[in-house]
């Protein structure tokens, strides 16, 4: 596809995910960490507006100036915006007007990519990238909102949960490895300036941990013995007295979890998902392993399948030498959050198509485990 067919179907694919919501789903907020549906939508397209159209496009005429406040997200330079636990609390502008919204400025930015300027071009694509971001926090952020329904709604079916192939071990040799992102195609900030690491020989997992080893885990007190968990994910376990994975429920001593598609039996053969930083690791001392460094799993990602979790590393997110923060506004997309942080790899069932690298930094606070996050076990040999 040409750059206008790839804008036109990923922001088609935006409207898409949210063909099955009643107008009352578009407004959900369930805590701070997530946004409502509409405000996906609008921000998606006041980046595309602020970044791209005002600053290249003399001609466009900015038909809602207060949109910089209701749908800014973080960056500070823009001015002043809603705070991020009060998104939900905006009932106007309707669904429909955003989807006005996003029709006015899609038609300005079609005309802007027929110019074929490769300066502008280049912020297109940037602006596809993040609105497909916003696509898998669309279906996330929805589900956590949704899940405090007794309903159990159903609005997609995403096959949340398939059966894991059979694990091994997968022996990889010490040496220097590179790397970084050294292709000509897209890519972020901070996958950039291709770099040598030395690696000490490892064997990584070819599966991830399934529910059943999960549960064999729980079952045997996981949660009750401090000795697997860090002090902060302890202090964290205790005080949210937290048992199971997010999305889970016991029912007469049977495990359901809640899914896109309703509540469900846990599948005992799948990945388990919506699991923190702490849990996995907690999980991986359970088991006298660890979690891979990111650069562990860079280097041998092309020996196991990938793409149905976002697999939680060892590894902090901090730069790669030599990089540095871009000037303006989208200097503030990436750099800012090296703190804090740790990386997983990989992508997720909730990640939109070609929106996966194997150099992807995806970055959450330990804490969080919304996404689709999952465990792949490795040992130093």
């Amino acid at each position: 596809m040409d750059l206008t067919e790839t804008f036109e179907w990923v922001r088609n694919h935006s409207l898409y995910l949210c063909e099955n919501l009643i107008i009352e789903d578009f407004s959900l907020q369930a805590s701070e960490e997530v946004s409502p549906p509409k405000w996906h939508l609008a921000h998606t397209t006041w980046f595309f507006e602020q970044f791209i159209l005002v600053p290249n496009d003399p001609s466009y005429e900015v038909k809602h100036p207060q949109f910089n406040f209701l749908f800014n997200s973080y960056y500070n330079s823009l001015g002043a915006r809603t705070a991020r636990n009060q998104r939900g609390l905006m009932s106007r502008p309707s669904v429909e007007e955003v989807k006005i919204y996003r029709a006015y400025v899609d038609g300005a930015m079609l005309k802007l990519i027929g110019r074929n300027n490769p300066e502008i071009d280049e912020l297109v694509t940037l602006g596809l990238n993040h609105e497909q971001q916003h696509q898998e926090l669309l279906i996330t952020d929805l589900k956590y909102s949704l899940w405090f329904n007794p309903l159990n709604p159903s609005v997609m079916d995403i096959e949340e949960y398939v059966s894991e192939s059979k694990s091994k071990w997968i022996a990889v040799e010490p040496g220097v490895y590179e790397i970084g992102y050294s292709g000509d195609q897209f890519c972020y900030d901070n996958e950039l300036n291709p770099h040598k690491v030395y690696i000490n020989d490892f064997a990584i997992s070819s599966a991830l941990v399934t529910n059943e080893e999960y549960i064999e885990f729980m079952n045997s007190g996981g949660y009750e013995n401090p000795t697997y968990w860090h002090d902060e994910g302890w202090a964290w376990v205790k005080e949210l007295e937290v048992k199971a994975p997010l999305y889970w429920e016991n029912q007469e001593d049977t495990w359901f979890y809640y899914t896109l598609n309703g509540l469900k039996p846990i599948d005992l053969d799948s990945a388990v998902a919506h699991v923190n930083f702490y849990e996995a690791s907690a999980f991986a001392a359970w088991k006298g392993l660890r979690l891979p460094t990111e650069f562990e799993w860079e280097v041998s990602q092309n020996q196991f399948d990938w793409g149905k979790r976002w697999e939680w590393t060892n590894s902090a997110y901090l730069p790669y030498p030599g990089f540095t923060v871009a000037p303006g506004a989208i200097g503030e997309y990436n750099g800012k959050f090296m703190i804090n942080q740790m990386v997983l790899r990989g992508a997720s069932v909730a990640t939109s198509e070609g929106h996966s690298r194997p150099t992807y930094r995806n970055f959450f606070h330990p804490k969080y485990r919304w996404q689709f996050m999952g465990i792949r076990l490795a040992k130093s040999l």
